[in-house]
């Protein structure tokens, strides 16, 4: 795997629930600018979700507790 998940589960649960709140309001506003970009913003989130991984989080330098410790170990 050539990354590190940076998104715990519950955070990948309310991007789930608020990518599909996205969509729906995407799909009322469909044919606008709004709704392309609310549809799109949707999939994005959507997307992160799934896999798990954020790379606006990865540029930040956010990492799960538990990655972290175990990357510290190996340093040392």
């Amino acid at each position: 795997m050539f990354y590190f998940k940076n998104l715990p589960v519950w955070e990948r649960l309310v991007r789930l629930i608020a990518g599909a709140a996205m969509g729906a309001c995407a799909a009322h506003f469909w044919g606008t600018v709004v709704g392309y970009t609310l549809g799109a913003g949707g999939v994005i989130i959507v997307l992160t979700s799934v896999v798990g991984f954020c790379p606006i989080c990865a540029l930040a330098g956010r990492r799960i507790a538990a990655k972290r410790q175990a990357l510290q170990s190996n340093a040392e």
